[in-house]
C-alpha cells in the first residue's frame, strides 16, 4: 500500500543533473516496513522509523515530494529493476554481488554485528572476551552463521531462536549471556529496556546504502549529495540518537561524507572532489 510524505522544500537545496525520475516533483522509493527499527508499522496504518526519517529528509533537501511504500524486502529489487520505484529506501548491505547489478550511494551506515547483555554485566571489549559465553541469535541470520563459524575458535554455545525478540528474551531471562544481533536491531533493543546495555561492536567492513539501477547515475548522484549533506548538517547525527539511543563516534560512516560518489572499492563508485555541502551550486 501506498503511503505518501509530502516534504517541504529546504532552504538550500542541491543541484546536479537531473535524472527523467528526479526531474519530476515526486520520487518514488520503498522499503520493508517490519524492519525495526529502520521501518515499522504503526497503530493508525502508517510506516515510521530510522530509514523512513532518512528518506522524508532526502526529499525536503532535494524539495520533492516522496512516495514511500511498504513492501516485503525480498520483492524491492525485481520492483526497482522494473522501474516501479526510482531508488530503494531499504537499508540494502553493499557488495561486490549487489554492486554488479545495481548502482549505491555512499554508505549511509556501517552494517556491524552488536551484542546486547544484561544491565549489569562486565564490559565485554573484543569476541576474546566473550569466550565460553551463552548467545541468543535470530535461527538462520547471518549473525547465526557467524557464531557458528567460530564456534570452534571461541567455544561459546548458540541458542537459536525463530526470532530475534525471543533471542533478546532469553538473556532478560538468564538463559543465555547475550544476544548478536545487527547493531542498530540490537541499539532498538536496549532503547526499549533499561535491564540491557549494549556491548562489544564487531565491525564488518560494509555499509549499508540506497540502491539505484545501473542506468540512474544522474539520480544515484543527486541523492549521494543529499546523504552528504545530511551527514555535514547534523540530521544524521540526530536521528542515530533518536532511533538508536546512540550519539555518532566521529569518523564513522553515519557522519563522515564518502569522497566521489558511491562507496570506494565496489563496482558503479566514481572518484570526485566535490565538497560535501547544502548549498545551491
Amino acid at each position: 500500500m501506498n503511503r505518501f510524505f509530502k516534504s517541504g522544500i529546504a532552504g538550500l537545496a542541491l543541484c546536479c543533473a537531473l535524472s527523467p525520475a528526479f526531474a519530476e516533483g515526486t520520487i518514488k522509493t520503498a522499503l520493508d516496513g517490519t524492519f525495526a527499527p529502520h521501518a515499522m508499522p504503526t497503530l493508525d496504518g502508517k510506516v515510521e522509523g530510522f530509514n523512513v526519517d532518512l528518506v522524508n529528509l532526502i526529499g525536503e533537501r532535494l524539495g520533492k515530494t516522496v512516495d514511500l511504500t511498504s513492501a516485503q524486502f525480498s520483492g524491492l529489487i525485481p520492483a526497482l529493476q522494473a522501474k516501479t520505484y526510482d531508488f530503494l529506501a531499504a537499508p540494502v548491505t553493499v557488495n561486490a554481488e549487489r554492486s554488479a547489478n545495481l548502482l549505491f550511494t555512499e554508505g549511509f551506515m556501517d552494517t556491524n554485528f552488536g551484542f546486547v547483555v544484561p544491565a549489569g554485566a562486565p564490559d565485554y571489549a573484543s569476541l576474546e572476551d566473550l569466550k565460553g559465553k551463552t548467545i541468543a541469535v535470530n535461527k538462520g541470520s547471518a549473525y547465526d552463521s557467524f557464531l557458528r563459524g567460530k564456534e570452534a575458535e571461541y567455544g561459546w554455545k548458540i541458542e537459536s531462536y525463530g526470532t530475534n525478540t525471543d533471542a533478546v528474551a532469553a538473556v532478560l531471562a538468564g538463559r543465555a549471556d547475550a544476544n548478536l544481533a545487527g547493531a542498530t536491531v540490537a541499539a532498538w533493543a536496549v532503547k526499549q529496556n533499561p535491564q540491557l546495555k549494549l556491548s562489544y561492536e564487531y565491525p564488518t567492513g560494509l555499509v549499508w546504502g540506497l540502491a539505484f539501477r545501473k542506468d540512474d547515475v544522474e539520480g544515484r548522484n543527486l541523492v549521494d549529495k543529499a546523504i552528504e549533506c545530511l551527514k555535514t548538517d547534523g540530521s544524521m547525527a540526530k536521528l542515530s540518537e533518536k532511533w538508536f539511543g546512540v550519539t555518532p563516534v566521529a569518523g564513522t560512516t553515519i557522519v563522515t561524507p564518502t569522497k566521489g560518489y558511491g562507496v570506494p572499492g565496489f563496482d558503479g563508485y566514481v572518484e570526485d572532489d566535490h565538497a560535501p555541502s547544502c548549498a545551491l551550486k
